[in-house]
C-alpha cells in the first residue's frame, strides 16, 4: 500500500544550507563584517533553548550582541531568514507528491524563524502540517514531536515516511515505525529521491 504522509525536515533538505545556524550565521557575519566563528560562537550557546521554545531570538539578541560588541539591529535577522536558499527540485517533488498524499514537515527550529519563512516562502501552500521543535518542545532525538506530526494528520507510523539529510534524525521517527530516508545534501540528488520514494513506496 502506498503510504499516506511524507515529512521533509526543512533545513538541508528543503534548503540549499545544512543548518538554519549556518544561514543566519553567515548572513549577520557578511552584513556586520564580524568573523564568522565570532558569530557563531555568539549564538551556539542560546541554540538549545532555541530549539526547544525556551526562549526566542528576540530574547536573546540583546545578550549576542554584547557577546559581539555590537549593537546591531534586531531587523538584521529578519534578513537572515529571508536569505535561506530554497531546494527549488526538492519544493517541486513535495508539489507534486501533494496530489497523491499528505505532505508535511518536521524541522528542529526557532519558532520566530519558521514562523517568519512560512509566511515569506509559503510554505503553507505545500505543506500541512509544519511541525517545528521549538513549539512542540522536542527535537528530533524524541519520538514527541514525530507523534505530534502524525496526530496532526490521523496517520499511523507505518504508512507515513520521514526524510532527513542527518542520520541520527532518523533513529527515534524508525523506533516509532517510520519509513526513514536519508538524504544526502551534499550530492543533492532530487531525482534519485523521488526514484526511491516512487519504488519503494509506491508515491
Amino acid at each position: 500500500m502506498p503510504v499516506r504522509a511524507i515529512f521533509f525536515d526543512y533545513d538541508g533538505v528543503l534548503t540549499l544550507d545544512t543548518s538554519g545556524s549556518l544561514t543566519t550565521n553567515r548572513f549577520v557575519s557578511e552584513r556586520s563584517g564580524i568573523p564568522y566563528d565570532r558569530v557563531a560562537n555568539a549564538f551556539r550557546r542560546h541554540n538549545q533553548a532555541l530549539n526547544e521554545g525556551a526562549s526566542s531570538y528576540a530574547e536573546i539578541w540583546p545578550a549576542v550582541c554584547a557577546d559581539l560588541e555590537c549593537d546591531l539591529p534586531l531587523d538584521l535577522l529578519m534578513e537572515a531568514f529571508a536569505s535561506t536558499p530554497i531546494n527549488e527540485p526538492m519544493l517541486q517533488i513535495a508539489r507534486d507528491l501533494r496530489r497523491r498524499c499528505h505532505v508535511g514537515i518536521i524541522t528542529d527550529n526557532k519558532m520566530d524563524r519558521m514562523e517568519y519563512l512560512t509566511r515569506h516562502q509559503r510554505l503553507r501552500d505545500v505543506f500541512d502540517p509544519i511541525i517545528v521543535s521549538a513549539k512542540v518542545g522536542a527535537t528530533k532525538t524524541d519520538g514527541r514531536i514525530f507523534q505530534a506530526a502524525l496526530r496532526a494528520l490521523r496517520v499511523d507510523a507505518a504508512d507515513s515516511v520521514f526524510i532527513d539529510n542527518t542520520a541520527s534524525n532518523l533513529v527515534a521517527a524508525s523506533a516509532l515505525g517510520m519509513k526513514t530516508v536519508w538524504f544526502d545534501e551534499k550530492t543533492n540528488d532530487v531525482s534519485r529521491l523521488a526514484q526511491r520514494l516512487a519504488v519503494d513506496f509506491g508515491v
